[in-house]
């Protein structure tokens, strides 16, 4: 039997070494410090401490705190991808699935919206495997406008920048939510009641009865 290698954590506590779990309990620990502070507040001796482990260990894994930011969102994007693959391409099923998923993992929202106070407009971390991954979700809307589910009048650009902003913006901004619907976001009914809105406003993004299927391709 192979015997795993042992390292000390912070206390100076033997622990064995499990790569993958350890890559991973940083990654976790990672994405809370980020969605708390962004990408300039936080402080790589702070996702150390919380994931347990010596800080030169986090070097080693993933070079420095850019490179642990990169890691953070390449897995959280394959996480979605892996959820987008599963849907079936039903606008009603597809945005209501998405909403609540979004209000389940509150980090990933505050993380975004702290990239997007603290990153300058020339430069996006990763950009180039995040467009790629966009990119995957314009071929599956393009995929289920020929397949009648999705109106090929769209621009599939519109309609995914239209999707996320439907089932992003509650737990991004909830205090304008709560002042809207006058209710928290994350209470139940809220969700609830809004992921049934959704499920009928979906048909917004259906084609009409007799719709010719045509796809725009525009630059």
């Amino acid at each position: 039997m192979r015997q795993m290698a042992r390292t000390t954590n912070p206390n100076g506590r033997v622990m064995e070494r499990n790569p993958e779990r350890t890559r991973a309990r940083i990654l976790s620990a990672a994405l809370k410090e980020f969605a708390a502070k962004g990408f300039a507040g936080t402080r790589v001796d702070a996702i150390a401490r919380r994931a347990g482990i010596n800080k030169r260990m986090l070097y080693h894994y993933f070079g420095d705190k850019e490179g642990l930011f990169r890691a953070v969102l390449r897995r959280k994007i394959a996480e979605r991808q892996a959820w987008a693959e599963g849907l079936s391409g039903d606008p009603a099923e597809s945005l209501s699935f998405w909403f609540e998923a979004t209000c389940k993992d509150a980090s990933w929202v505050r993380l975004l919206e702290w990239e997007a106070l603290q990153s300058s407009q020339e430069k996006v971390i990763d950009e180039k495997q995040r467009l790629a991954a966009v990119a995957g979700g314009l071929k599956r809307i393009r995929q289920r406008q020929a397949h009648g589910q999705i109106s090929g009048e769209f621009d599939p650009r519109h309609v995914v920048l239209a999707m996320q902003s439907l089932t992003m913006f509650p737990a991004a901004f909830p205090q304008l939510a709560k002042l809207i619907m006058g209710k928290p976001v994350f209470a139940p009914g809220f969700q609830k009641e809004y992921a049934h809105f959704l499920k009928q406003f979906a048909a917004v993004f259906q084609p009409a009865a007799g719709q010719r299927i045509k796809i725009k391709f525009t630059d």
